[in-house]
């Protein structure tokens, strides 16, 4: 198989590129090259802005694919670009678009490719709504050959995921828990999470690869261990070694007393329960199954953090609004109780 992935070395494309680049797939990233240094050496490099779009088109002018996949694309326009480029190149074109774009309020917890689409509090999830109504579009009236990818909220060794975190990540979250800090937890944590190692998601994904069964389809590629946020931040607390000291606090509150996005973030994707049915992958690729618990994952992840320095952003900002937000339910309950 000859692959072409625009990205190919963020938190969910980098296992699928180690594992095509092991089982021998004739690879190809185009990126920036900022993050190349860990690519296997038998995957071949297109050195690229995609935006540059004259240029990308001379890299790949004698070049087709039997699959080009889009790690980052997060809006139409960007879509309309890689249509112009790899019509008639390439037999699938896979985007990645994510589970975040399934309607809010839910009406029912269990998700399937055919819950519909609408979030009215995120626009990242309304603009990858537009572009998946683009290429399906393009593959109803121009053969255009598309598979949507829908992923939920996947990890890697490089960072913890969590509910609540600044824009410098989650290690100021692990390094409040360290010194015996309290944390956040949105709600009341009962709310029900899917976390998705990306070795097991790179398997799903790798299935959909070249399988013409996928082509007009969208298939969302999740685990199917369900969790509360309670167990998440548990499982955290015991892969860092210590006692869990939470405190809940409503996503509403957090969204009005916060400048992150947890509007989108969290009332529009985290805040809400779900459990997701893969019957329509299991189909597709009835090989896959998610075989990494989130206990055994976030514990590699934590140890790997840990042995790399670099990847301890501080987040002093982050860590003094969590301070505010904590002292300021600890003065409300105490102003209640009189």
């Amino acid at each position: 198989m000859k692959a072409l992935f625009i990205g190919g070395t963020g938190i969910i494309s980098s296992a699928i590129t180690r594992q095509l680049a092991a089982n021998g797939c004739e690879l190809y990233v185009l990126n920036r090259g900022n993050r190349n240094a860990a690519l296997p050496d038998n995957v071949k490099v297109l050195q690229a802005d995609i935006n540059d779009e004259a240029h990308v088109a001379e890299l790949i002018r004698e070049l087709d694919f039997d699959v080009v996949a889009d790690f980052i694309a997060f809006v139409p326009a960007q879509l309309e670009r890689d249509y112009r480029l790899f019509q008639g190149k390439t037999k699938q074109f896979i985007f990645i678009s994510s589970a975040s774009a399934y309607q809010k309020p839910l009406s029912d917890y269990r998700v399937s490719e055919s819950t519909p689409l609408a979030n009215p509090y995120w626009e990242y999830s309304r603009n990858k709504i537009a572009c998946e109504d683009y290429l399906m579009k393009q593959y109803r009236e121009q053969g255009f050959p598309v598979t949507i990818v829908r992923p939920s909220h996947t990890y890697d060794e490089r960072t913890i995921p969590l509910g609540v975190h600044g824009r410098n990540g989650s290690w100021q979250v692990a390094k409040r828990m360290l010194a015996n800090k309290p944390v956040l937890i949105h709600g009341d944590g009962t709310s029900l999470w899917t976390m998705t190692h990306n070795r097991d998601f790179a398997k799903g994904f790798i299935g959909l690869m070249g399988n013409r069964r996928a082509i007009g389809e969208a298939v969302q590629i999740t685990s199917d261990e369900t969790l509360t946020w309670n167990q998440i931040y548990e499982a955290i607390a015991d892969a860092l070694g210590v006692k869990l000291q939470a405190v809940r606090v409503s996503s509403e509150f957090l969204a009005a007393c916060s400048r992150e996005d947890f509007t989108g973030g969290l009332i529009g994707d985290k805040a809400n329960s779900v459990a997701f049915d893969n019957a329509k992958l299991k189909r597709l690729v009835p090989e896959f199954v998610a075989t990494t618990r989130f206990d055994q994952g976030v514990r590699e992840t934590v140890a790997h953090i840990l042995a790399h320095p670099e990847l301890q952003k501080e987040d002093p900002e982050f860590d003094a609004w969590c301070d505010k937000v904590i002292d300021a339910v600890n003065g409300a309950i105490a102003a209640v109780k009189g």
